[in-house]
């Protein structure tokens, strides 16, 4: 265990359980992360593994039966798992936004319906904001929900589900009339919708189809899906917080902590490579010392122990300030940019202090080199993120 990407003032109990994950990870992840990688696997038994520690309902209340956490606690777990392998975090990134979501804006019967049974992981969670040609444009849905006496229906194709297949409650943001009549915003005609479905591939429930995996060039293990949805028939009541219109205020308030989720995400990639790097400079021998001992090596490694410590601290700041109930768009943007582009940089060194060895598929190195560039994109680009942090602080810094 080195000396990075430790964080202070943790309670026992927050000890204990990234202990425990550590653990996990150490015994049941790293071992068999890049034969299910490069397999296309779905990591079942890591999975059950998760349910039986509670990581489905780490966050969720303990009134809902989960573990009542922090999102702090639950990025330091990611940060964890991503170290072993990134799919697995992702497996339940999205579970834990729907989860946040309901949380922060389920009605009552919403809440006790769906929150105990993704405590288990009996419910399992996706969400669904992006189509194919929608790119970070949100208020450019097509998507729609038409009202037809107390119930919905839903036509049109999202794209990029991640456990799309896998899961079991999605929820959707599409547009709607209401907002649009009252000469709102073009976001104030933004629902969300929980909608349900079968676990699988094909027709998942009547007018809702999952087509299959999308062949992706890392994040494997994980599906990542289409969703089509033809006259897909949805009950008011599955309306997030019971009111339309409110679509677009909820989802980034889950983008916000899924932002963080991704700099975890990020933080832990970049430990990794770190830790293979260091250890492979100490083996490999040139010119009759170990790489370690070149100077030009010696001065990577330092660049590279430096970032991971800095994105640490950064994720770690972005989560305690939500946590604290205060809004941290920019702190969550800031972490993510800084994460992402850090990990990148980071997993780059690695692999070229492997040299050769870094090109081949034996090395856990390359497995990571194609995971890193996910990051750059997931939960919004750096551009977007610059976008979000510069508009913020320029109201923050705006001249009286």
């Amino acid at each position: 265990m080195g000396r990075l990407c430790e964080t202070d003032g943790l309670t026992e109990d927050q000890r204990e359980i990234l202990k425990a994950v550590r653990t996990f990870v150490n015994e049941k992840i790293l071992p068999v992360a890049t034969e299910l990688e490069h397999a296309d696997e779905y990591p079942q038994e890591i999975v059950d593994g998760l349910k039986e520690l509670g990581i489905f309902g780490l966050t969720i209340p303990e009134e809902y039966d989960g573990l009542g956490e922090s999102l702090l606690t639950y990025a330091l777990c990611v940060e964890e798992i991503a170290r072993g392998w990134m799919s697995v975090s992702g497996v339940i990134n999205t579970h834990f936004i729907v989860a946040y979501m309901l949380m922060k804006h389920g009605t009552p019967a919403q809440k006790k319906r769906y929150l105990p049974r993704m405590a288990t992981g009996e419910i399992r969670g996706a969400f669904s904001m992006s189509e194919p040609g929608l790119g970070s444009d949100v208020s450019a849905i097509k998507t729609k929900a038409t009202k037809q006496d107390d119930d919905y229906s839903i036509t049109g194709q999202k794209m990029w589900l991640t456990n799309g297949g896998t899961s079991n409650l999605v929820a959707v943001l599409v547009k709607t009339d209401e907002g649009e009549k009252s000469g709102g915003s073009v976001y104030k005609n933004l629902t969300t919708f929980l909608v349900e479905k079968e676990p699988g591939f094909g027709e998942t429930a009547p007018g809702l189809t999952i087509p299959g995996k999308i062949d992706k060039m890392g994040y494997k293990g994980v599906d990542t899906t289409e969703a089509v949805f033809e006259d897909h028939r949805v009950s008011a009541d599955q309306v997030l917080g019971g009111e339309p219109g409110r679509g677009f205020y909820q989802m980034m308030d889950g983008v916000e902590v899924g932002r963080v989720n991704v700099a975890a995400r990020a933080c832990g990639i970049a430990n990794r490579a770190f830790e293979l790097a260091v250890a492979y400079a100490q083996q490999r021998e040139t010119f009759g010392k170990p790489i370690a001992e070149h100077q030009a090596i010696l001065f990577r490694i330092a660049e590279m122990a430096t970032k991971v410590e800095t994105s640490h601290a950064m994720m770690v700041r972005a989560a305690r300030k939500k946590d604290s109930g205060e809004r941290n768009d920019v702190e969550a943007g800031m972490a993510k940019m800084l994460a992402s582009e850090y990990c990148n940089e980071v997993v780059q060194d690695s692999f070229r202090i492997h040299g050769g060895y870094g090109y081949s598929k034996e090395y856990e190195i390359e497995r990571l080199y194609r995971e890193a560039a996910f990051m750059l994109i997931g939960e919004g680009t750096s551009d977007i993120q610059k976008m979000i942090i510069g508009r913020s602080l320029l109201k923050d810094y705006k001249l009286s």
